[in-house]
């Protein structure tokens, strides 16, 4: 009988080497893009403006969304592997006690830009004037290979190019995940009443 109050090392080391493993994997296929994080969607679609977005990488494919109210909405899944964008607009309203209020992040304003890197948008709609390079549409979602972590299911309709350049882009979205988003000017605003980006 094992004496009160003592650690077994060995088995409890056994336990979270495996543990510590996969948790780190994860993390890290997170962080990559390789695995996309999920989240509860909130009840109302945000907006996201772009005067240009320009990179490396685009698939589309059909999947779904979920609210805390348990409701599946249909999506279009857009992945981004690479880019940079300048004029970003991202906007938000949200009804609170004193009002609706909207709330708009900003960056890749007079001169800058914003670098991007493996974004999934959960899209609602959208409009764009497009290039795309190297196109392929009408390929299995679940082979699409631009952006890892951006495929579909198998089965289903997906496109993707090599390359892109969108101009004056407006998405109406659920959601985004991004292992890297980075704006060298990020402008963060709460503004009383609706101040949408479009």
């Amino acid at each position: 009988m094992a004496e009160q109050g003592r650690v077994r090392w060995r088995r409890f080391l056994l336990i979270l080497v495996p543990v510590a493993v996969t948790t780190s994997l994860l993390v890290g296929a997170v962080a990559q893009g390789v695995v996309g994080a999920t989240f509860v969607v909130s009840g109302d679609a945000f907006k996201l403006f772009t005067e240009e977005l320009r990179g490396q990488g685009f698939t589309l494919s059909v999947g779904v969304v979920r609210n805390k109210k348990g409701q599946t909405i249909p999506v279009i899944v857009t992945g981004v592997r690479r880019a940079t964008a300048r004029g970003l607009c991202q906007s938000a309203l949200v009804r609170t006690p004193v009002g609706t209020v909207t709330i708009r992040i900003t960056g890749g304003q007079d001169g800058n830009e914003v670098t991007i890197e493996n974004m999934v948008i959960d899209v609602a709609g959208a409009q764009s004037a497009a290039t795309l390079r190297d196109v392929e549409l009408g390929r299995d979602a679940s082979t699409l290979d631009w952006v890892p972590s951006a495929k579909g299911p198998a089965g289903t309709f997906g496109g993707q190019s090599r390359t892109f350049t969108l101009h004056d882009v407006r998405l109406s979205a659920w959601a985004v995940t991004a292992a890297t988003l980075s704006l060298p000017d990020l402008g963060l605003k709460v503004l009383r009443g609706e101040h949408e980006c479009f």
